[in-house]
């Protein structure tokens, strides 16, 4: 990837572009974020950088986490992520990465956890269909139902949807569209939802799409000689 950091889910809002549109954005608190450690083709196989984001007290992390901070002499952060960009060879430990690394107009990919909705039904968690609620239905209007026959295969095959846990798992949405960059702030607002709660942890980075141009342009040519039809 070209560009990757880390940053913090803000919040959604609403700006206008110059046609004075209104844009669904998501802003996000993005770095600054510490290069905490340089890996290299020679002495790991393959060259990537480990950035840390959020000051964190020393007695809320672990002693390993602790060692590996104070040995990169750089502050004490409390999230680490490994991203293999492009420009890695030109970094080295304790570069700082800002909200600048993006530009307006970038495609990016974001990744976060989304929101956890506990233990849920096979209504709300697959949108299944609900039973009839007239004539006797009684208490059962969203339950699951039948599931397994009891002659062949007399069991239920796997993937069957049912009730679970719901949520909490990790996302990626792609292609998003980088529609303002506040530098002084740190802020990043793209175009649409991104995943997670307020105040949730992301990873932006370089979208793996490829977005190409198309050419509208239709060359249309016209042979005078040809006749008609009717003629």
């Amino acid at each position: 990837m070209e560009k990757a950091i880390i940053g913090k889910k803000v919040g959604m809002t609403q700006i206008f572009d110059d046609n004075g549109k209104v844009v669904p954005v998501t802003v996000i608190e993005a770095g600054p974020c510490v290069v905490v450690q340089k890996k290299s083709e020679d002495k790991d196989g393959y060259s990537a950088v480990q950035l840390g984001f959020q000051d964190e007290k020393e007695r809320k992390l672990g002693k390993p986490e602790v060692g590996h901070l104070k040995k990169a002499g750089v502050a004490l952060k409390k999230h680490l992520k490994e991203f293999q960009l492009a420009g890695t060879a030109n970094m080295n430990v304790g570069d700082e990465l800002k909200a600048d690394v993006f530009t307006e107009g970038d495609k990016v990919d974001i990744t976060g956890i989304s929101k956890g909705k506990g233990y849920a039904g096979v209504i709300k968690r697959w949108g299944a269909q609900r039973t009839p609620t007239s004539h006797g239905g009684g208490p059962v209007h969203r339950h699951a139902g039948s599931m397994g026959s009891n002659t062949d295969p007399s069991r239920i095959f796997k993937g069957k949807i049912g009730a679970g846990h719901l949520g909490a798992e990790q996302i990626t949405v792609q292609n998003l569209d980088v529609v303002k960059v506040d530098a002084e702030l740190n802020l990043i607002a793209v175009r649409g939802a991104i995943p997670g709660p307020k105040g949730g942890i992301v990873y932006i980075k370089s979208t793996v799409k490829n977005n190409r141009v198309k050419n509208t342009a239709v060359t249309v040519s016209i042979n005078p000689q040809k006749k008609s039809a009717r003629g």
